[in-house]
């Protein structure tokens, strides 16, 4: 609770905390937004593909634009601005920056550069969960092999739901259930970019008024994302995943505690100590009041009949029986929350989530028929969308192996696959040569024998 008053230390002292940015695209600008408001940081440099967008970008969001006209990290360093560049190699390798913020959305250019800041002893914040999803607890391991921290980011949903798993267990709850609330009607699994706006609720003025990208809000439409999500929480916390995928089981934010239970009381898990995401739509698609879209939640168990009381004499949020209690953020605010993971690695050196073992993995599934000749186009595009698996279901898929969904990008099909079938390695020619395949690699044969 003394973060910001650690911050402001390091403001009185002149020793900010020296930030390098990968990635200057929705997520990135809104954490840009907060930076100038925010004490004892310096966004040293940013990489960009375009650094005129990544300059248009910081316009939008009302950096003075003198502020940016640093012609390297050493000047930036020296004068408190910020360098542009294109050379995100240049920032990770820059001596004097502390963390690395990974914000391109594209994992496996993700990898390369979570990878790259390591090697340079950088600390990394990871915006971009779909490379966590594939290959996180990996990562992980290397950061630690280097006494590095590899991070989850602060104002996504995983790091807001690890949160809540550890608020729960550091105040001795068992936890019952985790996760986040999504818009979801089965047949938003097929959704492309040109559906993705009226699904959504957004009209195209108002996604082009946001500068919205309709593959990346496509992802979070067709469970994607949520699947995504689910396996960086199940990752960090331990907590077990669906074995045929998520359910998103409708509920208000007052029903939570009620579905949230095992399914021998009348809930719809497994067993306890799962990930799961709730709809805020009925099986009609009739919205419900009061829903949890945005949020995220903890579900946890009294285990004693003084603790149950507890709940009731103080109106906790309840199911029927009074032992099932639910926690919740209605909210998240996404990029303008990521100055939380920066502080507690720099500060605490501590994450804000980090993967700790491999127990979920998220699977390219196809949305239509798949021919052979065709080529993937990944996440929230028109040809396949992630399911969540145990990792040990994802490993055994057919006896070749589950084709992780950050790993489905301009992949070509080589024999036909049908609408809701998970594809396997063997059904897609892959380039072998990217370091994000040799890293999921490695993950698996490190990993697989615990599954």
């Amino acid at each position: 609770m003394n973060l910001h008053t650690k911050l402001q230390q390091r403001a009185a002292n002149n020793k900010p905390i020296r930030i390098g940015l990968i990635g200057a695209g929705k997520f990135g600008s809104m954490y840009l937004a907060q930076i100038p408001r925010t004490p004892g940081v310096h966004l040293v440099a940013i990489a960009d593909l375009s650094p005129s967008a990544a300059r248009a970008n910081l316009a939008r969001v009302g950096w003075n634009t003198a502020a940016t006209q640093a012609q390297s990290a050493y000047e930036a360093i020296k004068t408190g601005a910020t360098w542009i560049t294109d050379d995100w190699q240049a920032v990770v390798s820059c001596p004097q920056i502390d963390i690395i913020v990974e914000c391109t959305g594209n994992p496996v250019a993700a990898v390369n550069h979570i990878l790259g800041a390591f090697a340079y002893g950088k600390h990394v914040v990871n915006v971009t969960v779909e490379a966590d999803a594939f290959c996180g607890p990996l990562l992980a391991r290397k950061a630690a092999e280097k006494s590095l921290v590899y991070s989850l980011a602060f104002g996504d949903q995983p790091a807001l739901i690890c949160e809540l798993v550890d608020w729960a267990r550091t105040c001795g709850f068992p936890v019952v259930a985790a996760g986040r609330g999504h818009k979801w009607l089965p047949h938003f699994a097929q959704s492309t970019p040109d559906t993705v706006w009226g699904y959504y609720g957004l009209t195209p003025e108002q996604a082009a008024r946001g500068g919205l990208n309709p593959k990346m809000f496509n992802s979070f439409l067709d469970g994607s994302k949520p699947s995504i999500e689910s396996t960086a929480v199940s990752n960090a916390t331990g907590l077990g995943v669906p074995s045929n995928g998520l359910l998103y089981p409708p509920a208000s934010v007052e029903d939570i505690p009620f579905v949230t239970r095992p399914i021998s009381e009348g809930g719809v898990l497994e067993r306890k100590g799962m990930v799961e995401v709730i709809s805020s739509l009925e099986k009609d698609g009739r919205a419900i009041p009061y829903d949890i879209r945005m949020g995220v939640w903890v579900t946890v168990e009294a285990e004693t009949d003084y603790i149950k009381n507890c709940f009731e004499e103080y109106n906790a949020h309840t199911d029927p029986s009074g032992r099932y209690f639910t926690l919740y953020k209605r909210w998240h605010l996404i990029g303008l929350e990521v100055g939380v993971s920066v502080a507690s690695v720099a500060l605490r050196g501590e994450p804000t989530g980090v993967a700790t073992g491999w127990n979920a993995d998220v699977v390219a599934t196809a949305k239509k028929d798949l021919k052979v000749g065709e080529l993937l186009d990944g996440e929230g595009g028109y040809t396949v969308w992630g399911k969540l698996l145990p990792a040990a279901n994802s490993q055994a898929l057919r006896g070749e192996g589950g084709l992780p969904l950050g790993l489905a990008h301009n992949v070509k099909v080589i024999r036909p696959v049908a609408q809701g079938q998970s594809l396997t390695w063997a059904d897609v020619a892959i380039d072998t040569s990217t370091r994000a395949y040799q890293v999921r690699r490695e993950m698996e044969s490190l990993f697989k024998a615990a599954l």
